[in-house]
């Protein structure tokens, strides 16, 4: 290939296969399932960089199940997002996230640099209970229950907190081991269709492991649910702060 080919050609590696489509990214049936909890602030303080600011000591764990992606095909997602604030605004910092397919994982890792591990999550429905689990080898490290569409939410303020920005690191080494591309990105949900949305009593479980450090934000309180399905764009980001330069 000529230089200017390659120049023209390259957006994702392998270079003459890349491992995901170009975007924008529509997901159609988009499922989620919401535990909102509260946890210790100095295990968050850990964890959450600067800029961004902690609001509460509070973290969402989200199951998300994508049956129908443009580019990515179908898959299942969880990790854990923290509410933070950025310059008074406020919005969600995405912490850690685990799914079982490899172009979403690629393509979300080089586009926005968001936290993906391959791992093993499940979101399903057992007869009257809602079931999220994330296993990282044969080993259970989270395990999330709900009772099933207890009761409605209101479509209007679910749709309202799902506009709200999100930040992610986005790291890139160099070729000697140091960061080449060391970001804050922000990015939002776009065309955002709530079709349901419902709560319930709920129950959440983290169990440490080494590689998939869930349990490191430890649950001290269950605060609230949500379950709902959508459809939307996922939005290509933009840098916020650049921690090679700022």
């Amino acid at each position: 290939m000529k230089i200017e080919d390659v120049r023209r050609t390259a957006y994702s590696m392998p270079l003459t296969n890349p491992s995901y489509p170009k975007g924008p990214y529509r997901f159609f049936n988009r499922e989620f399932f919401v535990i909102t909890y509260r946890t210790d602030p100095a295990a968050l303080a850990k964890v959450v960089p600067e800029p961004l600011k902690v609001v509460e000591p509070i973290v969402k764990y989200e199951f998300i199940r994508m049956p129908d992606s443009t580019g990515f095909g179908d898959y299942t997602e969880t990790g854990q997002v923290i509410p933070v604030e950025l310059n008074g605004v406020k919005g969600g910092y995405v912490h850690s996230m685990y799914l079982d397919d490899e172009a979403p994982t690629a393509g979300g890792r080089e586009l926005w640099g968001f936290p993906k591990k391959i791992a093993k999550p499940s979101l399903r429905v057992e007869s009257d209970t809602l079931v999220g689990t994330l296993h990282y080898g044969s080993v259970l490290c989270t395990s999330a229950t709900m009772g099933y569409k207890y009761q409605e939410l209101d479509l209007e303020a679910l749709h309202k907190s799902l506009l709200a920005p999100n930040w992610m690191l986005k790291i890139i080494p160099h070729v000697d081991g140091s960061a080449r591309v060391l970001e804050l990105v922000e990015y939002y949900l776009e065309n955002l269709v709530v079709k349901e949305a419902w709560t319930g009593p709920a129950a959440l479980g983290l169990f440490p492991h080494a590689l998939a450090d869930v349990a490191k934000l430890p649950v001290l309180e269950v605060l609230s649910a949500a379950h709902f399905r959508t459809d939307l764009t996922l939005g290509l980001g933009k840098v916020v702060f650049d921690y090679l330069k700022d």
